[in-house]
This record gives structure tokens, sequence and C-alpha cells, in this order.
């Protein structure tokens, strides 16, 4: 048996069952080796052993009663610090959140994964309200990258993602805005899955709007599918969530992709990437072939929507942060502050013409999806690199220097269409840094995401490796 610490949410719910693992070993063994390696890692903001310690004692009773909470009894998961969970701080990475208030609601997700009998170890790092494809900040510093220190996990669950490659925890909570659960599982090798807009219920509603999701991350597909059986029961509060289906998102993951229809883009038509990520992620389509599935070079067919997610992103930060004190201001990241004046600056004809230019965007992709089951592209256009920088260094001629949406092409489009997408390890660069690949499905079609990456990682030897230095 692998060691605890790289065991997934699958097997200790199988081992929990059969009486071979106990949630307290297992706990305690994941909160040690925390606080031996997250000084070094900084993926975790809040950790609070106690807690976790005792809701591990009473799971371990309920298993030896035969009479298990819920799905994820005795599964440790981390919790981004965007999201509101009872009893603890949500300080959304800013100076200028307020620790002393009342915490004492929780928003849907995790109530699910409490309710489930998950085990909340503690909060994970994220740039102030999330803002960024890179995961630093004034409160908490700098969040690295487990397979090489000096680089960054990407954002803005980058937490969440470093947390999962360091093997603190076999499941992760993420929100993605523009990338920010895809992106840094690139980053960091694992997978990382935003669903359709309205699966997972969000409360409060996300000031960002309608471009933001919560979503599953995790080292395996089967615990993603796992979590976010768990994470999209419903929740009234959240009047944009979808109804339940009655579907199980872990019925029918290894059904396969043979017969599928997938159009494969390298690069949308338009966005630049660098030579090595497009020769391992060219690499990496063909494995589908080889699975069965019809494999074809198709772009999507629209024009690079950067402008139109920049003018819904920048309004959304304007209006998140609105009501903050010209003191609060002051505490703001200076890159932050920037965007939300310019976010402030944009009228409101304008930002319904974006809304109208989304609209349009989204009924083409949905167009799209009645000739091709899946869409597959690389995850980003960049590997991962060097930490406090918010945009990578100048690449054979392409400047990335324009903003964080610059080097991350394919991962905001489909926020402003609300499709699923998921990123998956497909490879390493020379340097030893993981690749993702970005499958993308038609609207609601999370399940056939799910298959399809399966499909890939049951092919595949990248979701089974992990940093040489925290391989023990």
């Amino acid at each position: 048996m692998p060691a605890l610490h790289w065991l997934s949410a699958v097997d200790l719910v199988r081992a929990y069952r059969a009486k071979t693992l106990s949630p307290i070993d297992v706990t305690r063994a994941l909160l040690d080796r925390i606080a031996t390696h997250d000084g070094e890692i900084n993926a975790f903001c809040l950790i609070d052993r106690s807690a976790a310690l005792g809701a591990a004692g009473r799971s371990e009773q309920r298993w030896l009663r035969g009479e298990p909470l819920g799905r994820l009894d005795g599964v440790p998961v981390a919790i981004k610090d965007l999201l509101l969970t009872q009893g603890w701080p949500t300080l959304r990475g800013s100076l200028s959140v307020d620790p002393d208030q009342d915490w004492a609601d929780e928003a849907p997700s995790v109530a699910r994964l409490r309710e489930h009998g998950a085990i909340l170890l503690g909060k994970t790092t994220t740039p102030e309200f999330g803002w960024k494809g890179v995961t630093d900040g004034p409160l908490t510093g700098i969040t690295r990258n487990p397979w090489n220190l000096d680089m960054t996990p990407g954002g803005s669950s980058g937490g969440a993602s470093a947390a999962l490659a360091a093997g603190f925890c076999p499941l992760a909570s993420g929100t993605d805005g523009g990338g920010s659960i895809r992106i840094p599982a690139s980053f960091a090798g694992v997978v990382g899955h935003k669903p359709s807009f309205g699966r997972v219920p969000a409360w409060p509603s996300s000031p960002f709007g309608t471009v933001a999701h919560v979503g599953p991350m995790a080292r395996t597909v089967a615990d993603c599918a796992l979590m976010l059986q768990v994470m999209a029961e419903p929740d009234a509060r959240d009047w944009y969530s979808l109804p339940a289906d009655g579907r199980d998102m872990t019925v029918g993951l290894d059904d396969g992709v043979a017969g599928l229809r997938i159009a494969f883009s390298a690069d949308l038509g338009y966005a630049p990437v660098m030579p090595e990520i497009a020769e391992i992620v060219a690499g990496a389509v063909a494995v589908f072939s080889d699975l069965g599935a019809r494999v074809e070079a198709v772009d999507p067919g629209f024009d690079d929507p950067a402008g139109l997610f920049r003018t819904h992103w920048y309004a959304g930060a304007a209006a998140a942060l609105s009501g903050l004190s010209p003191e609060k201001k002051a505490l703001l990241e200076p890159d932050l502050l920037a965007v939300v004046e310019e976010g402030e600056a944009i009228g409101l004809v304008d930002y319904l013409h974006a809304v109208q230019a989304r609209a349009a965007l989204g009924a083409h992709m949905r167009q799209f999806h009645q000739s091709w089951d899946l869409l597959i592209t690389p995850s980003i256009s960049v590997s991962p690199f060097a930490v406090g920088q918010l945009t990578p260094a100048p690449d054979k001629g392409v400047d990335w220097a324009r903003d964080w949406t610059a080097w991350t092409p394919f991962s905001f489009p489909f926020n402003l269409t609300q499709q699923p997408a998921i990123s998956i390890p497909c490879g390493f660069t020379a340097d030893g840094l993981p690749v993702g690949l970005q499958i993308v499905g038609p609207m609601h079609a999370d399940a056939l995401v799910l298959r399809a990456a399966r499909a890939f990682e049951a092919a595949t030897p990248w979701h089974l490796r992990h940093p040489p230095h925290l391989e023990d």
C-alpha cells in the first residue's frame, strides 16, 4: 500500500469500510506531514489540528459501528480561504478583511462536505480575493510549487494545488472565475474540475458574477468525481444553482471514449503557446485516438475574448471592493487596486455590450458542440514560472506582460461560456515541471468530461508521479 499521504479518497473510504485504516491515524499523519513540510511551501493559512482530530475520532466511531455519515466520512479535505467555513475566519487573502467578526455562516460546498463526514483540516492560501493566476499576497506571503520551490503553483487556488501535490490532503476545494482551478491544477500536476455553472451551489454569490464557479481538486479523476457528487447537492441559498438531476458522477467513469467526436485546438486559433508545452500536449492528444475516439484538429472559431473577459472581471473586482474605506483600500495589493480602478471606469453601456457579446460566445459554443462531443486544448500556455511575479518572463519573442490573462488564454473563455472544463496532468517539461491538458465539454456534460479525463488518466502514468523531494 502507498504511504498514507498518497492514498486517494476512494482508497481511504474503502479501507475505512474494511477497517484496515483508521481516520484518526490518517488525519494525524497528514497533520504531521503539513507541520513538517508546509513551512517551505505555504499551502495553508489556517490549520485546526484539534478540530480535525476531534472530527476524525467521531468518524472512527461511526465506521466501527458500520454507520458512516456520508460518502466522504473520515476523508481529510482542505478548504480554500474564499469559502465561508463555520468557526474559522475567511480572510480572502487580504489585510482588508477584519478577522474579528462572527464566522457562523458556511458556504454550501463546505456544508455538504461536512455533512458527508469529511475531515476539514484547515484553509488554503489564495491571492487577495482570488484576483490573479498566481498565489501570493500581503496577508499570507508567497505559496510555492512542491515540484520546484522557486516556482509558483498557480492561482488563485494555488494553496489547494500545492497541498495536493505535496501529499497534505487527498481533496481540496477550489474556486474558478477565470481559470483559478485549472491553472494551479496544471502547474502542480493535479486534477482540477470547473463544473458547469450552477452545478455546485455558491453562497454568498461571487461579486465577480456568473463567471465564478466552485469545484473539486484532487490527485485523481475518481476523487474529483466523488467530491463533485457531494459538493453538487442542492442549496436553496443559490438562486443560480441547478436542480439535482439524479446522476451519480462516480458511475460510468471507466466507460471510455471510443466513438466520441473530439476537437483538438492547439491554440484556439490565436493564442501563443510555448513550444515545449505545445509538443507535450500534442503528444498527449494522440492517446485519445489510441483509445478509439475520433480526434480532429479543429479550432472552435471565436476571436480572442480577453477584452470581453476583462470587462466582466474588472467590473466584478470594482463591485467586490466598492464598499472599502480609503484606509482599507490602501491595504490592497497595488496591482489589484489598479484593476479595481480600471473596473470603476467601465461604463454601464459598455458593460451591457459585453454581456451581449458573452451571450453570443456562449451560443456559438453550444452550436459547436452539436458537432463535437469534447474540445481539448492545453490548460496553460506556459510552464510554471518564478514565484513573486504576475506574469512569466518574455519567451522567444512572446511578451506575457499585459496581465495574467495573457498567459491563460485557454481557461477564461470557458468561464464566459460557463461550460465544464477539467485540467489533468499530461506530461512534464525537461525541467521536471508539470504540464496540463484541458478537456472542455458541452454545458451540463460534467460526467462526460470526467469520463474522458479518467480514460486518459488510466492510459498514462503522469498522475502517479510525485515531487521527488516529497516522495517518502
